[in-house]
């Protein structure tokens, strides 16, 4: 047993440092700054900075409203945060790389590694749990969630945990320290087999939201034809445009954001060298930043609310002062399905319905 496990110890690349992988797998680590690297880091901090703000606007927003103090917004308010951690983590990754890799131990190297995981993990996790409760209110024509604040709070938690455990997993026993086969191009310290689990993680993740945000429009449209000699025919008509407006919106922006980088890691993971993934996963990662500026976009700035409460945040940072809490106001909301809301009297439930 005890030479098994010597057997076991000299096939695995402990000792080796983080260039010894990237020369395995052919690639390369600049000597000098690049004009494609300076230009892929400058649009990556940029990035960066506009998701931090816009993200941390949300999270103030929801803090500060009342109106907002319902579980949909505390997931939204979470979901602001994994995108706002995103920010960080690839701000991070653009401080730690070109040149610079050469410096970094293993141990940083997983961990920036597992900073984008846990963030990337956490930012999906939230879209799906947002689909699944917009789903159950829409279906069970809820103003509220019936979940409890308990139940949000376990929920964030369980997202937390599954993007911590996401983000540990390569460093931990899912690396290819001892299969120098098995090490992806993209990632020369992460096991393809791994990169291959992440990418279809995320399509099945994408199938499922497909799934449900498609069950809720049919619905919808089958419940505006039922209720069509009740309502007028123009509102019925206004609220299947807005839904598909928002669906649209989610939808197409998971596509475009997601799709690039899924797709290379699919061929990094199954053609490994021969995918040439290197020319286009930095690009790529960018593209799926992206997403985390997009989300507080579609979840927020189309409540009519919230808008109104950036403005009053915005002006209050203007006049260098703290305003007081704001209260909930009378103004009607926009709703895309407020006609079938049976024409209740709160605005902040109709809210709920914006997204």
């Amino acid at each position: 047993m005890g030479v098994t496990e010597r057997g076991v110890l000299n096939t695995c690349n402990y000792s080796h440092n983080v260039t010894f992988f990237y020369n395995h797998v052919g690639k390369v680590i600049s000597q000098k700054w690049s004009t494609r690297d300076i230009v892929v880091i400058g649009l990556g901090l940029t990035v960066c900075v506009i998701v931090v703000m816009a993200n941390l606007m949300v999270m103030v927003a929801i803090l500060k409203n009342r109106r907002f103090h319902y579980p949909i917004y505390y997931l939204l308010a979470n979901m602001a945060a994994a995108d706002l951690f995103a920010g960080v983590a690839y701000a991070n990754l653009m401080l730690n790389t070109g040149p610079w890799t050469r410096t970094l131990t293993k141990e940083q190297w997983y961990i920036r590694g597992a900073l984008i995981d846990i963030s990337l993990t956490a930012s999906v996790a939230n879209l799906l749990a947002v689909a699944v409760e917009r789903h159950q209110t829409v279906i069970s024509m809820q103003l509220h969630s019936n979940m409890t604040k308990r139940r949000v709070l376990l929920l964030i938690v369980c997202i937390w945990a599954a993007g911590i455990f996401m983000g540990l997993v390569p460093s931990i026993f899912w690396n290819c320290e001892c299969d120098l086969d098995d090490c992806s191009t993209v990632a020369p310290l992460y096991s393809r087999r791994f990169l291959i689990f992440w990418a279809v993680f995320n399509l099945i993740t994408f199938f499922i939201m497909v799934a449900m945000y498609t069950h809720i429009f049919i619905y919808v449209k089958c419940q505006s034809r039922y209720t069509s000699e009740q309502a007028r025919e123009m509102q019925r008509n206004q609220t299947i445009i807005n839904l598909m407006k928002t669906i649209a919106m989610v939808l197409g922006s998971f596509v475009i954001c997601w799709t690039p980088g899924l797709i290379t890691l699919l061929l990094d993971g199954l053609l490994g060298k021969d995918s040439n993934a290197n020319k286009y996963e930095k690009f790529c990662l960018v593209i799926a930043e992206c997403n985390s500026l997009v989300n507080p976009i579609i979840y927020s700035l189309r409540d009519a609310e919230m808008r109104r409460t950036f403005k009053w945040i915005l002006c209050g940072l203007c006049r260098g002062g703290a305003a007081p809490q704001r209260e909930p106001s009378t103004i009607k909301m926009d709703s895309p399905l407020q006609e079938l809301t049976l024409n209740c009297e709160k605005s902040e439930d109709q809210a709920l319905w914006r997204h």
